[in-house]
């Protein structure tokens, strides 16, 4: 039982920017709209379609199950798509701490994630963490 590591709105703002590689999975380019972070994700479109200017929520957990005042809960059925995975690199542009950017890498069975954006959002992450990736659209 844990805590998010990680949540935010975001928005697709393109599909497939370098070409369509797979018939089955889009790689989707999305900005966030409370952190300003940038999240580059591998979605199988075939189970799960994702269209330019969807909106959808992102929970990063380590768990499926979260502690709350209340006791644990199961976050599993809150959400439409879900990925388990690994983080497996995290990187920094080397600039003042002041805009310290930060890139994290995660896989999901072959499917990748980059997320990027300011440090401070990032401090939860580590090396070699299992992750749930947890996908719910929003209407817009």
């Amino acid at each position: 039982m844990s805590e998010l590591l990680f949540d935010d709105i975001f928005k697709v703002e393109n599909l497939d920017p370098d070409g369509k590689k797979y018939d089955k999975v889009s790689r989707i380019v999305a900005r966030s709209e409370k952190r300003d972070m940038q999240m580059l994700l591998d979605v199988n479109t075939e189970i799960y379609p994702m269209n330019r200017n969807e909106r959808f929520l992102v929970a990063l957990s380590p768990s499926l199950v979260l502690n709350t005042k209340d006791g644990p809960v199961s976050i599993q059925d809150k959400f439409e798509y879900i990925m388990h995975g690994r983080l497996y690199n995290i990187t920094n542009d080397g600039s003042s701490k002041a805009d310290l950017e930060v890139e994290v890498y995660a896989s999901f069975g072959g499917l990748q994630m980059m997320l990027s954006g300011h440090a401070s959002h990032c401090v939860k992450f580590a090396v070699d963490q299992k992750l749930f990736l947890l996908i719910r659209k929003i209407e817009s």
